[in-house]
């Protein structure tokens, strides 16, 4: 029954990222290139997932390795907006969330490992 609910769940995700490839959305945002409306669509179908592991993940440390993606996830969001507008402070925010993410990332580990932030 699991291995039949992976491989159900595998074919859903590979028909998503097909229709996405395909047959992008439209999007509000009037950009010159069909690819990156692919790439922001399928990241943000990732961001969707990640998401749902965060909310319903069934242990802790799943949990924060999706937190630790969806802060990576950020990071690509920023940059796909500075591309397309040629606007750096887009990869200036990028770059202060990803910092962020990380410190934020290993305080949490340490508090999961039950020890103090000064040891």
């Amino acid at each position: 029954m699991r291995r039949l609910r992976w491989f159900l769940g595998l074919l859903v995700l590979l028909a998503v990222f097909t229709l996405i490839f395909f047959y992008p959305l439209p999007s509000l945002l009037e950009w010159q290139s069909a690819m990156l409306k692919r790439v922001f669509f399928i990241m943000f179908l990732s961001a969707t997932f990640c998401l749902w592991r965060i909310l319903k993940g069934p242990s802790s440390s799943d949990r924060v390795a999706a937190l630790d993606v969806f802060g990576i996830l950020i990071l690509g969001f920023c940059a796909i907006l500075g591309i397309p507008t040629g606007r750096d402070w887009y990869i200036d925010i990028g770059i202060a969330w990803a910092l962020q993410s990380f410190i934020s990332i290993l305080a949490l580990g340490k508090y999961m490992e039950g020890k103090r932030f000064d040891e």
